[in-house]
């Protein structure tokens, strides 16, 4: 493996990361700032955790939170070391807000938005959404993440990821250079070439993140839990373009790998 920069996390979590596209950190950000988080979301949405009769829809959604403590959870010491680790030291922005936020809520309706997908990363500017972008060295973003601001079992909605598949995409994104691939090309075949898969569940108690590889294909799923599920799935974004004379990361490991290429 060539030289990276890994400090903070085993080289096994690293491994891990090249392999299956994610790793989970456990306690990631208090449970204290998770409940001041919740608290904010439940204002936002206008509704009560101790009225379940008005949880009446399957999802509601809140944009970018960049109150106090989103931030606090988004930069502790803890996630600054493996943002380092994983996407290389100093190569990405400290997150100033976090979103968006699909709040699920115990339903037996279909939420609508459950299907497989890899996020996009640039021409966001795009008002089709299926026209946003995702290229072979990911601009625009470095990482997926998956934060969890109240338990979550699996009945409660969990994130599925398809472990591996992040090599599936570079794979696919490789002959189609910087310019890559809309949203509405890479879901054509709904991502069928990832579907032999195993799928993992993003489980885990309030506080807990999962890192994972811009490529990673996942989807939601319907709440079949009691309790609503309140998560953030952000970016975390790059300082600059991708830069080939700087050691390459985790991130751009993965891709080497998946395409065949040594370094």
């Amino acid at each position: 493996m060539p030289k990276t920069e890994t400090s903070g996390l085993t080289q096994r979590q690293v491994q891990s990361f090249i392999d299956d596209g994610f790793i989970k950190i456990e306690s990631a950000f208090s449970s204290e700032i998770a409940r001041q988080c919740r608290n904010e979301l439940w204002s936002d949405i206008n509704l009560s955790p101790d009225n379940p009769e008005s949880w009446t829809n399957p999802v509601v959604r809140v944009g970018l939170k960049s109150s106090p403590p989103f931030i606090d959870a988004a930069n502790t010491p803890q996630l600054h070391i493996a943002y380092d680790a994983l996407a290389g030291r100093d190569r990405w922005l400290a997150p100033n807000a976090l979103g968006t936020f699909p709040i699920r809520f115990p339903s037996f309706e279909a939420p609508g938005d459950d299907g497989w997908h890899v996020d996009m990363s640039f021409g966001t500017d795009n008002p089709d959404f299926m026209e946003w972008r995702a290229n072979i060295v990911s601009s625009g973003r470095v990482l997926l993440m998956l934060f969890l601001f109240s338990d979550v079992g699996k009945d409660d909605a969990p994130t599925r990821i398809r472990k591996g598949s992040h090599m599936t995409i570079a794979r696919e994104l490789l002959p189609l250079g910087k310019a890559g691939a809309t949203l509405r090309e890479l879901s054509a075949s709904g991502y069928a070439s990832t579907e032999d898969c195993e799928v993992e569940l993003a489980i885990g108690s309030a506080g807990t993140v999962y890192l994972c590889h811009p490529f990673l294909v996942h989807g939601a799923q319907p709440h079949r839990g009691k309790q609503p599920r309140f998560m953030a799935q952000p970016p975390l974004l790059p300082k600059g373009e991708f830069d080939p004379a700087l050691p390459p990361s985790p991130v751009q490991i993965a891709i080497r790998k998946a395409c065949g290429i040594s370094s």
